[in-house]
C-alpha cells in the first residue's frame, strides 16, 4: 500500500469491519456493511503501490497514466504533462537520480486535471539536481486529487524510479526535458512510472 493513505483508508475500513460485526447479529446492518466493504475495496485498489523494475531511458515517466501534452516551453525545456485517473497508480517516482534542491508547495483552485486551467490548481514543484542539470517536476491536485503527500525533504538523495510523493486519487505530473534532450512520447500515450522513458537516449 502507498505511504500516506490511512488518513483516508483506516476510517473507511474500520468502519466496514465494525459493520460487518454488527451484521452478523442482524441482518439489517448489511445495508450498510456492504457498501462499505466495496468501498474499501475500491481503495485498497487505488491505493496500491506496486514493485517496479526501472526503465532504461536517462529520463523515466515519474506518473502511471496517459501523456496529455508535450510542450516547448520558451526557456527551450519541453514539458510533458501525464494525466492520472482515478484507477491508475497515484505513487509518483523520480525521473533519474540526483538531489532533491527544492520543494514548494503552491496553493490554488481544484479545476479537473484535463483541462487546461489546471495550470493553476494547487501543486508541489520539485527540483531536482542531476546528471543532465535541473528537472523540474510538478504535482498538480485535481477536481477530485486534493492532498499531494511529498515523500522526500530537501536535501535528499534519490535515486532512479524511487518514489517521492503520491497524489491521492489521480491527477497530473508534469516533467520539464532540459534543453536538447528530445521527447520519445507522444500525446495519448500510456507511461508507467519509472519504467517508461521520455526521451531517446
Amino acid at each position: 500500500m502507498a505511504r500516506g493513505v490511512s488518513p483516508w483508508l483506516a476510517p473507511v475500513a474500520t468502519a466496514a469491519a465494525a459493520t460487518s460485526v454488527l451484521a452478523a447479529r442482524d441482518r439489517r446492518w448489511a445495508l450498510a456493511a456492504a457498501p462499505l466493504a466495496a468501498l474499501t475495496g475500491g481503495m485498497l485498489w487505488f491505493f496500491r503501490d506496486p514493485e517496479r523494475v526501472p526503465g532504461t531511458a536517462r529520463v523515466l515517466a515519474p506518473a502511471d497514466g496517459v501523456v496529455q501534452s508535450v510542450d516547448p516551453w520558451p526557456d527551450g525545456r519541453t514539458r510533458v504533462a501525464i494525466f492520472m485517473s482515478p484507477l491508475d497508480v497515484h505513487v509518483n517516482r523520480a525521473p533519474l537520480a540526483g538531489t532533491v534542491t527544492s520543494i514548494e508547495h503552491i496553493p490554488g483552485g481544484f479545476v479537473p486535471a484535463f483541462n487546461k486551467d489546471s495550470d493553476t490548481n494547487e501543486r508541489v514543484v520539485w527540483h531536482f539536481d542531476t546528471a543532465l542539470g535541473d528537472i523540474e517536476l510538478v504535482q498538480i491536485a485535481g477536481a477530485v486529487a486534493r492532498r499531494i503527500v511529498p515523500y522526500l525533504t530537501v536535501g535528499a538523495k534519490v535515486a532512479r524510479a524511487e518514489r517521492i510523493g503520491l497524489i491521492r486519487l489521480g491527477s497530473r505530473v508534469d516533467v520539464y526535458l532540459p534543453e536538447g534532450i528530445a521527447p520519445s512520447v507522444t500525446v495519448g500515450e500510456k507511461t508507467v512510472a519509472g519504467v517508461t522513458g521520455l526521451d531517446h537516449g
